[in-house]
């Protein structure tokens, strides 16, 4: 008797978009196909519940290892995800309403029995950055807080530190402060809007000039046992390939091992099977889990297959 194929759903945003090259959502497909999976692709506009039932337009997916082509979809097809087998959630952020609108959509169909990648109440709680401060023991000095006067205070206190957005990615709108800058107040006013959002800051970690900000993968609360440093470009504070940073592959430290023993069981508890965390230095600063990346710099560097590994994770969890 032939055993029947697994079925993978994808939310993602468009396809066409992303650069093949880096994409780590493309090398989750490649070895979904490679498995003779057969792979559903939905954007977030394809979903919708009707009495609770969670239905999509899904579209057949075939994709390719092609810097200039790769991808084709097939004619949209109305389906319960309830006979999915398996639902990855890459949507990239802004972390806005409408993502958690699209996790409460895909709880259904967890409830219908489908495993969606990563658990959707998980998405909602372990917000990046914030989630940060369940492991101030890993993290340099942290605050988060609306308020201007507590960012200047800690300014104050530390000398030079870091402020952030909760919600950004990619390196934007990350601001290095020092003690007596002329900007700091503009700085703080934009960043927190005039005392109306929250926003991080974090005590500034020199080692990031040489050691860059490392993106550690955990698979199923297990790291994989490299790191990808981003190295700022020249006259640039931010470790992050978006905002032109340079890679290189680096082996854990013993520092990098323990920050992942005390998060990994916790993320593995919650349902998050893939997750990015950053560290700088000594010092864990993000917890990524809405739609990580960083696998195809890796396995271009070391030559494992590190979707293979999460998705012998996933078929462990099936």
């Amino acid at each position: 008797m032939n055993q029947q194929k697994r079925r993978l759903g994808v939310v993602m945003d468009p396809i066409s978009s992303i650069k093949p090259v880096k994409d780590s959502t493309l090398a989750m497909l490649l070895e979904a196909q490679a498995r003779d999976w057969d792979v559903r692709y939905m954007e977030q506009s394809d979903l919708w519940v009707r009495d609770g039932h969670l239905r999509a337009r899904t579209r057949g997916l075939t994709v390719r290892d092609n810097v200039t082509d790769w991808f084709d979809l097939g004619e949209a097809t109305p389906e319960p995800l309830a006979d999915l087998d398996v639902i990855l959630m890459r949507k990239d952020p802004p972390f806005d309403m409408e993502y958690i609108y699209t996790t409460y959509l895909l709880e259904r169909a967890e409830d219908a029995g489908c495993l969606v990648v990563n658990r959707s109440g998980s998405l909602r709680d372990v917000s990046e950055k914030a989630y940060t401060m369940w492991f101030a023991d890993c993290c340099p000095p942290t605050l988060i807080t609306r308020s201007m006067e507590e960012i200047r205070r800690f300014l104050t206190e530390l000398g030079s530190i870091v402020v952030k957005p909760l919600d950004g990615m990619g390196g934007r709108s990350i601001f290095v402060i020092h003690a007596g800058d002329p900007n700091s107040n503009v700085i703080i006013e934009t960043i927190t809007e005039a005392g109306t959002r929250f926003a991080m800051a974090q005590q500034y970690i020199r080692e990031i000039a040489d050691g860059g900000d490392k993106r550690i993968l955990l698979i199923d609360g297990q790291p994989y046992p490299h790191a990808l440093a981003r190295i700022p470009a020249a006259g640039d504070n931010r470790g992050n390939l978006a905002a032109g940073a340079r890679a290189e592959g680096r082996e854990l430290t013993e520092k990098d091992r323990w920050i992942c023993e005390r998060v990994g069981p916790v993320l593995r508890e919650k349902g998050i099977i893939f997750a990015g965390l950053d560290v700088i230095g000594d010092y864990l600063t993000e917890i990524n889990v809405t739609s990580p990346t960083g696998i195809r710099e890796l396995q271009g560097f070391f030559g494992d297959n590190i979707a293979g590994l999460l998705f012998d994770a996933i078929e462990a969890r099936l």
